[in-house]
């Protein structure tokens, strides 16, 4: 199966200032968990790269994060979906880890845990720095318009993020319709008739 590798914040569900710190503040942007099913029903082989500095701020602890986790990949199995694996950074921007986008340690322990390179996968994200982690991991970047996405297309328009080769990334309102041009694009099975 091929692998796919989304965001979390932002493009699977709502994003926050304060943080998504609980249960109750992780809101999915609606048609994402379909979507996820969707993708993961055609073969592909779901994994979420998310940074979570929330940790290391305290402004969660890792059950806390867990539940989250759980209750996303429960959401995802009820639509007919599966997610093979959740990836996070808990680290603080400034600490100099490996794993913090757009650093690619999360790409890393992937191929590591789950025996698939994401290399030449598809990275939909909503910021500069899923972008940036994706090409420097030799995926193939997506910006989704959700969460920070508007914001990421408009600096890379004018030139305020730097990033090669902008004009080639593919752009989406969001994880939807990015599924659904994904899934369009799948080679249509042949059947003997």
């Amino acid at each position: 199966m091929p692998l796919l590798v989304l965001d979390r914040d932002g493009v699977i569900n709502e994003d926050s200032p304060d943080y998504i710190r609980s249960v109750a503040d992780w809101r999915p942007i609606p048609g994402s968990l379909q979507a996820i099913a969707d993708l993961s029903r055609a073969g592909f082989s779901i994994a979420v790269a998310t940074n979570q500095s929330g940790l290391s701020r305290g402004y969660f602890g890792l059950d806390d994060l867990e539940a989250i986790h759980a209750t996303l990949c429960q959401q995802v199995e009820d639509s007919g979906g599966h997610i093979a694996g959740i990836f996070y950074c808990p680290h603080l921007p400034g600490e100099g880890c490996h794993c913090r986008k757009p650093a690619t340690g999360l790409l890393e322990a992937m191929q590591a845990e789950l025996g698939m390179s994401p290399r030449g996968a598809i990275f939909i994200g909503d910021s500069l720095r899923d972008l940036q982690a994706a090409r420097a991991f030799g995926c193939r970047p997506v910006l989704v318009q959700t969460g920070k996405g508007r914001a990421t297309l408009d600096s890379l328009q004018d030139g305020t993020a730097k990033l090669a080769d902008p004009d080639t990334i593919a752009v989406y309102k969001d994880l939807a319709s990015a599924a659904a041009d994904i899934l369009a694009r799948l080679p249509v099975p042949k059947h003997d008739t």
